[in-house]
């Protein structure tokens, strides 16, 4: 009866390896899950703040549409505008060709 003692108790030992072994690939595999979980959460925030910001600067453009740019004056002359004036070319020089 010696032998069967042995046995039991090897037997008990092999159920509580599978036992823990099956509680870590468990947890492990629960923990994976939430991770996918809060991954796609923070994906799904993130998105909602980035239209958020979008929409609010549409909306607040629209509101309040920019100031125009204040033009500056210009006072009629009695004196012609300038139209196309020549560009004064430079003067031939009798420097030999290289």
């Amino acid at each position: 009866m010696a032998g069967r003692g042995k046995s039991t108790q090897q037997s008990r030992t092999e159920a509580e390896r599978a036992r823990l072994h099956t509680a870590r690939k468990t947890w492990h595999e629960g923990q994976i899950r939430r991770r996918t979980r809060d991954n796609a959460i923070a994906v799904v925030v993130g998105v909602l703040i980035v239209a958020g910001a979008i929409v609010s600067q549409v909306v607040h453009a629209q509101v309040n549409p920019p100031a125009p740019s204040p033009t500056p004056t210009v006072e009629p002359t009695d004196a012609p505008l300038p139209s196309d004036q020549a560009t004064p070319e430079p003067a031939p020089t009798d420097a030999p060709a290289e």
